[in-house]
């Protein structure tokens, strides 16, 4: 048996994640459905463990004291990026559209409650059934299992994982032909058809800057630091948000002080945060968490739980693709409403990649769709995170 040190996991975190790259190089269907390299190299990990404990053979003990630690950075890079400015690029749009998903956040949440009532479990099965994972997806749905499994949801990891890969499949299969349907009926079309969409327009601003060679240290070092003060002044936070009797994840401290540096940087231009560099350190973090976090999974505690999480599952697909309409009516009923109505689906289900791949795919069909490509980006990789964190939070605080 190997007897990993924190160092040496993330090591074997690191290969596992250029495993799962490979496999989604390999394999069309990972490739095809966004699934997270990350998360089919930790599963492979996980299942090795799960075959070799059916043998009553341990193959590897781990440190992952380095999880949290990647978790709350990642998140900490989304609330520094998360500026009031983008907010306000699309004004009443991004405003409409997050506050319909922030909706159907707490719809999904009473639905998957009412799952597991029937089927005799906690009702917070459901909420981790719910927002936490389809909405969240697995980042968001791992770094609140500690929470739920406090609150009496045995397994909440490996429900988890589970709840989150079944959600991107559903959300990759379900968008496009829901969105098409919208298409078709209403006789949408969009502008100029072109063999991949302009994606600039799905970058958050400030993306799209291209510093030189003399200046990328620069950057990445101010990102790091910003990052790491914030995670440092979001501990303090949290913890004081905790002993006001709130029960929250350990990031959203850091979370918060990064959108406060965030929205002082705009204000007064004194960090000039690069963006681009501060999600590509955000995302290098969030793969290794989710490599580690995989890895260290105990998927026979899934045993007995297929059922109810294919119900809850099933009807989440009825329910969202019937939202769809609400969000094509509501987001003007035109071309562009239609396609984010798919992004909405992709990410409600899934993931942001989810989501940009069903758009992807819609527009180099039926053309052009840059509202779309700037609203349903900007709600699902920046603000949703932040409204959904609050409403798992009040769910599991109110449970309690």
């Amino acid at each position: 048996m190997l007897e990993l040190d924190a160092v040496q996991t993330l090591a074997f975190a690191g290969l596992a994640l250029f495993l799962g790259y490979a496999l989604c190089r390999v394999v069309p269907l990972f490739n095809r459905y966004n699934l997270p390299a990350p998360v089919i190299g930790g599963l492979v990990v996980a299942l090795a463990v799960l075959v070799a404990r059916s043998r009553e053979v341990t193959l590897f003990t781990l440190d992952t004291s380095l999880q949290a630690p990647l978790m709350i950075a990642f998140f900490t890079a989304i609330g520094v990026n998360a500026s009031v400015a983008l907010l306000k690029l699309s004004g009443r749009q991004v405003l409409v559209f997050l506050l319909l998903a922030s909706a159907f956040a707490i719809v999904q949440n009473l639905l998957g409650m009412a799952v597991a009532l029937g089927f005799g479990l906690h009702p917070l099965f459901g909420v981790l059934a719910g927002s936490t994972t389809l909405t969240g997806g697995p980042a968001t749905g791992l770094a609140f299992a500690p929470l739920f499994e406090q609150a009496g949801v045995t397994g909440a990891e490996s429900i988890a994982v589970a709840s989150a890969m079944a959600g991107i499949l559903c959300g990759g299969l379900l968008g496009g032909p829901v969105a098409t349907v919208l298409i078709r009926r209403h006789k949408l079309y969009g502008g100029v058809r072109l063999g991949a969409p302009d994606e600039s327009a799905a970058e958050p601003l400030g993306a799209r800057d291209t510093p030189d060679f003399a200046t990328r240290e620069s950057n990445a070092l101010k990102s790091i630091v910003v990052i790491l003060v914030a995670m440092w002044l979001g501990a303090g936070v949290s913890a004081g948000l905790s002993a006001a009797g709130l029960t929250l994840p350990a990031y959203v401290g850091a979370m918060m002080v990064g959108a406060l540096i965030r929205y002082l940087d705009d204000r007064t231009g004194w960090i000039r945060l690069p963006v681009a560099t501060t999600d590509l350190i955000g995302n290098v973090c969030l793969s290794l968490f989710l490599a580690v976090a995989l890895m260290n999974l105990k998927l026979w505690e899934l045993a007995g739980l297929a059922a109810p999480l294919l119900v809850n599952l099933t009807l989440q697909v009825a329910l969202v693709a019937l939202f769809c309409g609400v969000v094509f009516r509501v987001m003007g009923r035109d071309y562009d409403a239609a396609v984010m109505g798919g992004g909405f689906i992709g990410f409600m289900l899934g993931t942001t990649a989810n989501a940009m791949a069903v758009m992807r795919t819609l527009v180099e069909r039926y053309g052009m769709a840059p509202r779309a490509f700037l609203v349903a980006p900007l709600v699902g990789a920046f603000f949703i995170d932040f409204t959904n964190a609050l409403i798992i939070t009040g769910f599991i605080n109110l449970w309690d």
